[in-house]
């Protein structure tokens, strides 16, 4: 849901720091299924072979959902690991799907978790007199032929992140899910439900949204109208 995004964070995971022979990584499986078979087996090197594999999409899905990576996106990575090797040690992954389809959704979880408590914190610094919260306002627009335009898109995108962290999680998911590509049968398949089911939490997503976001469209488009209460 960003335009630019920078490279994965750097940091490694404690939980998966383990090497190889010789103190080099393992080389990674070909397939999820050597993958899971290794991690069953507690083959050495696991841990850092996981990580690797799955560390584009964590971190990717994070900064799509969040839109930056502040001083706790580390954090907010191990958190969406842990949940993956916890999935994983208790053999809830039933490899319906790709283990970074699933681990997208994890990631999807921990995003809305930490827009939804950044949401709150925002509401406690609005509320202290003389107070103003340093992630409000959209970043500075870069050098592009039309700031106007960019920092009114960004806007749009603050305002898209604040209404999913308002909405349902199910619904949240089913639209990220969608709008980072995946098709209604594969966002069924990664959340575990039936087509329909998916089908109906993705259409009941959409015109929560679009309600939500009505109100402030209205009232950009004219001004001395009153935004609706959420």
């Amino acid at each position: 849901m960003g335009t630019a995004e920078p490279h994965p964070a750097s940091r490694r995971l404690r939980l998966v720091s383990s090497q190889g022979a010789g103190g080099q990584p393992s080389p990674a499986p070909a397939s999820d299924e050597e993958l899971l078979l290794a991690f069953q087996r507690g083959e050495r090197g696991i841990g850092l072979r996981l990580y690797e594999h799955l560390l584009p999409v964590v971190d990717r899905t994070l900064y799509r959902i969040l839109g930056c990576r502040e001083q706790d996106h580390a954090d907010l990575v191990q958190g969406a690991f842990e949940q993956i090797v916890s999935t994983l040690t208790k053999r809830r992954f039933a490899g319906e799907c790709s283990l970074a389809g699933w681990a997208s959704v994890i990631a999807c979880h921990v995003g809305l978790s930490a827009l939804r408590a950044r949401r709150r914190e925002r509401k406690v610094i609005d509320r202290t007199p003389g107070s103003q919260d340093p992630g409000a306002e959209p970043e500075p627009p870069s050098q592009g032929a039309d700031p106007e335009r960019e920092v009114s898109a960004q806007r749009d995108l603050e305002a898209l992140r604040r209404h999913l962290a308002a909405m349902d999680g199910d619904r949240a998911t089913a639209l990220l899910l969608h709008a980072m590509g995946y098709s209604l049968k594969e966002i069924a398949d990664l959340t575990g439900v039936s087509v329909a089911a998916a089908q109906s939490r993705l259409s009941r997503g959409r015109r929560e949204l679009q309600a939500r976001c009505e109100p402030e469209a209205a009232a950009r488009r004219d001004p001395a109208r009153p935004e609706e209460p959420r």
